[in-house]
């Protein structure tokens, strides 16, 4: 196991009905911007649990963050929190009202001269608004990390940026808030956060024993609980299991002292800037070509991952790190999602080509756990999932 050091300071206030406890949570003579995305809340009965537990404050609204934040977007909502004189921020969505959150809540103290600066820049985030959240779509753990994601329309381009200052100081996650959710979006969470485990989890042995454990815990839970929260999404304790797993998957425990590959991630956001699709199932599109392509590299922890996760106790190493791939292709039809970029767009020619350019314009030559994945192994990796 690797050194590391490990702070998650955000609060977790977990179970039916803790909206209500919003006021608690926020210093009491706070301005605060409460932001959302489609208004998909105001017909769930999420915004009148939080306007009625926010009663006593002075609230601005800001509405309309696309499933995949939007720059030109998030700059309206910067200039209503420099010409109001916001003081807090408080996310009520799912990780892309996080994310532009997030985003707002380090620009409205950044000092350079464009606020993209903070996706480009490649610096921790040190300094940023405080803000909470309130959890209505379980998939990006957002709620409970300093992470975040960012599209730009204009030029196509969908960046990370983050730091110890971007961590929500509170993060109320009411798993009855499932039961409104369209059965696509809770196939997506379940591949979201299945990826991100997989992610922090698929590379190589490091004799991180407990972290393995942790890691095969959260992807045999979301396993389990699939065809029950899909079957009937009011059902609390498969939400309940749900939801927890999706937040432990990305909340930087399991992450801790092992080595982490987000190869997948790179790629996945690169098909989501050019065609527009969802991030979850970019992710299902690039991974099973990601394991393919690097096999040998991965193929002790992929043959660990067949056995412990989907039960493949026969052949060789090779033959069960195969097997392994498989399972997780199967997983991901399982949830009703397509794995070849073919089934999403018929203008796939040519991406790879300028996926490759683009991760070497960035200089990102080295991605992976090796940090050893050139932009040319990009390329082929988004041929085979074509």
């Amino acid at each position: 196991m690797n050194n590391f050091e490990f702070k998650n300071p955000t609060k977790i206030i977990f179970g039916k009905d803790k909206i209500a406890n919003l006021a608690k949570e926020i210093p009491a003579n706070a301005k605060i911007l409460m932001l959302y995305g489609g208004g998909s809340i105001k017909s769930n009965g999420i915004y009148d649990q939080a306007k009625n537990a926010l009663s006593a404050f002075e609230v601005v609204e800001f509405g309309g963050i696309p499933a995949n934040p939007e720059y030109a977007v998030l700059l309206e909502a910067l200039q209503i929190i420099k010409t109001q004189k916001i003081t807090f921020l408080l996310a009520i969505g799912g990780g892309s009202v996080i994310d532009g959150t997030k985003f707002l809540s380090a620009a409205a103290v950044y000092e350079g001269e464009t606020p993209w600066e903070i996706l480009t820049g490649g610096k921790p985030i040190l300094k940023g608004m405080p803000f909470g959240a309130v959890l209505t779509l379980p998939a990006t753990g957002s709620e409970m990390n300093s992470g975040f994601v960012l599209t730009r329309k204009e030029t196509k381009e969908k960046l990370a940026s983050g730091g110890p200052a971007l961590y929500p100081q509170f993060s109320i996650l009411d798993p009855q808030v499932v039961s409104s959710i369209p059965e696509k979006q809770i196939a997506n969470g379940l591949a979201d956060a299945f990826t991100h485990v997989l992610e922090q989890y698929m590379t190589y042995p490091s004799d991180s024993l407990l972290q393995d454990r942790f890691a095969e815990s959260i992807l045999q839970t979301l396993v389990e609980v699939a065809p029950a929260i899909l079957k009937n999404a009011s059902d609390y304790n498969a939400a309940s299991n749900f939801m927890w797993s999706c937040t432990m998957a990305l909340n930087g425990l399991i992450g801790q002292g092992v080595p982490q590959d987000w190869a997948v991630h790179m790629m996945g956001h690169e098909l989501t800037a050019l065609f527009g699709i969802d991030h979850a199932r970019t992710l299902a599109i690039i991974a099973p070509s990601h394991y393919r392509y690097n096999i040998e590299t991965k193929k002790d922890k992929l043959a660990q991952y067949a056995e412990r996760v989907w039960g493949v106790t026969e052949g060789t190493t090779v033959e069960k790190a195969k097997a392994g791939i498989d399972k997780t292709e199967d997983f991901f039809h399982s949830l009703g999602i397509k794995t070849k970029l073919s089934e999403y767009t018929s203008d796939y020619s040519g991406t790879a080509e300028i996926v490759s350019k683009r991760f070497t314009d960035r200089g990102w030559l080295g991605l992976g756990e090796h940090r050893k994945l050139a932009p040319v192994d990009a390329a082929k990796i988004i041929q085979m999932s074509y």
